[in-house]
């Protein structure tokens, strides 16, 4: 009975008679008689997340093993989801996964290939979302068939909300395609899109079957996106590993020369550290109230939405990391040296510290932007829980944000920002 919770004044449970198992455990004699039962069991969540280059070239075997990991003499189905933007950069790539499957058309099927819109655009609509829901009902993708995305951040959100859905969950392959999709959302468990007027309203926890992340990708980026995915880099390590920020900050120029061997260290260890958070950090499916790698995004996504997008995920991230810096520093949180620090490091490679919709007041004269703050609770409900910094490398949980000495950061941003303009 450890398992069982009587209640009521006449609660316990009546002697019965005749074949025990034809009893309905549930059924209680008495009056005002209350059982509540406890249903137990965990489910264990294991994927890999791999680096490669070529991923597709007939003699590297990674996406071959990754689908065999559990049925190793089975043909294995596939449809794949192409990110227009990456086909656009790289207009060999239909042509190179085809002739891949067609190398191993032994082990695997390539069902269809479908060309998506790239970027933000492919999560503001739910009819992208409806039409693949639609395709793999077509097409026949089961639960032990795969759906693979290739693309940016936003594609493999679109893309993983469709096969979480699809039959209550299929295998799900996510091959990302930028820096911050490499490093930073491609390896967690979340997909979503945006409805109601809200980022990631809508969307899963779903952990992908894998992650292959093929470095070759990163080469035909254009230079803003692929300068703005470090962003990510910066904040998993302000906030947990003082010594990678350091690194960046030693490495910063090639960095910002795209350094191949320096930018494919970054990309590592940043996954490294957003895995280890996932894994460790006592929460993977947000149920409390904290998100600790989600410093600096209170103003970014609202940022985004502010701009219609015009302001990319990762620029916005920078500034809301210059931001929170800023703010930490006039708490007395972080000291003014090391938020300076994290501002020049940002401004060094070339990311933004300052945009001016961060003034731009709402229809009650108070800036738009705080508004971030309220929908940043709402996502998750519970109290406000806003990551600051007491220290680079130390993220600190905060409950309460002074409004008014965050407008005073804002305004210190934008100083700034003219004082650069005015010297240039």
């Amino acid at each position: 009975m450890d398992n069982e919770i009587f209640a009521g004044t006449r609660g316990a449970p009546a002697a019965t008679t005749g074949n025990a198992s034809s009893r309905n455990d549930n059924d209680v004699t008495g009056t005002n008689a209350t059982v509540v039962k406890w249903q137990r069991f965990s489910v264990p969540y294991a994927y890999p997340v791999a680096f490669t280059r070529d991923l597709f070239a007939a003699d590297n075997p990674l996406l071959l093993e990754m689908l065999a990991m559990r049925e190793r003499d089975k043909r294995h189905r596939c449809l794949v989801y192409l990110d227009e933007g990456v086909v656009s950069a790289q207009s060999d790539l239909p042509t190179r996964m085809r002739a891949y499957f067609e190398a191993h058309s032994q082990h695997v099927e390539l069902i269809d290939w479908v060309v998506v819109p790239g970027g933000e655009n492919i999560k503001l609509h739910p009819g992208h979302v409806m039409a693949m829901l639609k395709s793999i009902h077509r097409l026949g993708v089961d639960r032990h068939a795969y759906v693979i995305a290739i693309g940016g951040g936003a594609v493999l959100d679109a893309v993983g909300f469709a096969a979480a859905t699809a039959h209550r969950g299929v295998r799900h392959i996510r091959i990302p395609t930028t820096v911050l999709s490499q490093n930073d959302s491609g390896v967690g468990v979340k997909n979503a899109i945006n409805t109601h007027g809200v980022k990631n309203f809508t969307g899963t926890f779903a952990p992908p079957w894998a992650v292959l992340n093929d470095f070759n990708f990163l080469k035909t980026l254009p230079r803003r996106e692929r300068v703005a995915g470090i962003a990510e880099a910066i904040k998993v390590a302000l906030i947990r590993d003082g010594d990678f920020y350091r690194w960046m900050e030693a490495n910063a120029q090639a960095l910002a020369r795209f350094d191949q061997s320096v930018e494919e260290f970054m990309v590592r260890r940043s996954a490294e550290l957003h895995m280890h958070q996932i894994a460790y950090g006592g929460d993977p499916f947000e149920l409390g109230s904290a998100r600790p790698l989600d410093f600096g995004h209170w103003s970014a996504h609202k940022l985004e939405a502010l701009t219609d997008h015009e302001v990319h995920h990762g620029e916005a991230v920078a500034i809301g990391i210059a931001l929170d810096a800023r703010y930490s520093a006039l708490t007395g949180l972080l000291s003014e040296q090391e938020a300076q620090r994290i501002i020049g490091l940002l401004e060094t490679l070339g990311l933004p510290t300052f945009h001016p919709q961060l003034l731009t007041p709402d229809s009650d004269g108070e800036l738009a932007i705080l508004a971030g703050l309220r929908e940043f609770r709402e996502h998750l409900g519970g109290e406000l829980t806003v990551t600051l910094l007491s220290g680079i490398g130390q993220g600190i949980e905060v409950h309460a944000i002074d409004t008014a000495l965050m407008a005073q950061a804002i305004a210190w941003l934008g100083e700034r920002e003219e004082c650069h303009a005015l010297a240039q």
